[in-house]
């Protein structure tokens, strides 16, 4: 197809009106993939790094506190994502999240598309990118979102496969949440609770995302290179698919997937007010002819209700006489910009540099 004769708006609105997202594509047994999820040579670059993401191991953490603060500050300074073992969160909670997503995903399409939204105020969204109509490429996969505080959906709002465990799931991530924060206050130099009453760990926002086996990998990617919203997410991997990678002084780093294990990553609004100590570092996740690959990502944000709090550096980081590197940001402004631009491969924080 000429370019002169690709209507990229109608091609992708025709494929939003589905309904189905991408595993509608699979399984109406697609052999290319559409253009607009094929991305430019350039952003698909796959030079890579052996760098390990640390591990770091939460067992007896009220005897091994000081030595976790310590592990946790090194890798939120020089790398922005490590992995925790010993966390709290059953196996049972965790694989009955990844069973309720392929549950869901895989049912009969009608009872998904009651779910099927653009209108991101709702507390229960199922879409295909939410970002379809603004970056530019599609990613291969489709998402539900939760919002699941501080004001959680009624039992009834939420897709059956999920009625349960989403609560339960969410309990245990709050609960982690809360300690992850006090040892990111401490490893930043701060009383425990300086991120709690910053209202850091207030929002929780669960994304259950689904990547279809994809029939072309090398042109497709299954979440483009970003960098998180919010303050921290905890991500569950699946067990076998891997495809994560996250950048490091310019190479890409798999993080393979780890049986038991949870992803911590720091996200922007904690790199903005830790004035750059914290690294909120670029990721994304490659297609696979694999799958489906399944995850859930619990961002902690403040995303969900209407709010003018204002964000800036930390005064605290600022008293051995650092400069400011952002301003102070509203956090609507924020969330407003991020949701704009899309998974454009840019960082947000730049918009918001002094």
């Amino acid at each position: 197809m000429s370019t002169s004769s690709y209507d990229r708006a109608s091609e992708i609105k025709a494929f939003d009106e589905t309904k189905a997202g991408v595993k509608g594509l699979v399984d109406a047994g697609i052999t290319k993939v559409p253009r607009f999820f094929i991305h430019p040579t350039e952003t698909m670059s796959n030079s890579t790094t052996e760098l390990k993401i640390p591990v770091i191991d939460m067992k007896n953490i009220n005897t091994r506190k000081k030595e976790i603060v310590e592990k946790v500050k090194e890798a939120s300074e020089t790398i922005g994502f490590f992995q925790v073992a010993n966390h709290g969160v059953p196996n049972k909670v965790m694989d009955e999240m990844l069973d309720a997503i392929k549950r869901f995903i895989e049912d009969d399409e009608e009872v998904k598309k009651n779910y099927y939204t653009r209108d991101h105020k709702r507390n229960v969204v199922f879409n295909c990118n939410f970002h379809l109509y603004s970056s530019p490429a599609a990613n291969w996969r489709d998402t539900l979102i939760l919002r699941m505080a501080p004001d959680p959906p009624e039992k009834e709002e939420v897709p059956h496969a999920f009625r349960e465990i989403a609560f339960e799931y969410s309990f245990h991530m709050k609960n982690l949440g809360k300690v992850l924060f006090e040892l990111i206050s401490e490893a930043l130099g701060l009383k425990p609770d300086h991120l709690k009453e910053m209202e850091c760990s207030q929002g929780i926002g669960v994304a259950c995302h689904y990547y279809p086996p994809c029939p072309e990998p090398h042109l497709a990617l299954g979440t483009s290179k970003h960098s998180d919203p919010g303050f921290l997410t905890i991500l569950l991997q699946d067990k076998s698919i891997g495809g994560l990678q996250i950048l490091h002084k310019n190479k890409w780093v798999d993080v393979p997937p780890s049986p038991g294990c949870l992803i911590i990553n720091i996200a922007d609004l904690l790199q903005l007010i830790s004035n750059d100590k914290l690294k909120s570092v670029e990721h994304r996740v490659l297609a696979s002819k694999e799958g489906p690959r399944l995850s859930v990502a619990c961002f902690f944000l403040n995303h969900y209700s209407p709010s003018s709090r204002v964000y800036g550096p930390i005064m605290e980081l600022l008293a051995n006489g650092s400069a400011p590197v952002y301003r102070e940001v509203v956090i609507d402004e924020f969330n407003k910009h991020y949701n704009s631009k899309g998974l454009d491969g840019k960082s947000a924080l730049d918009h918001f540099k002094l």
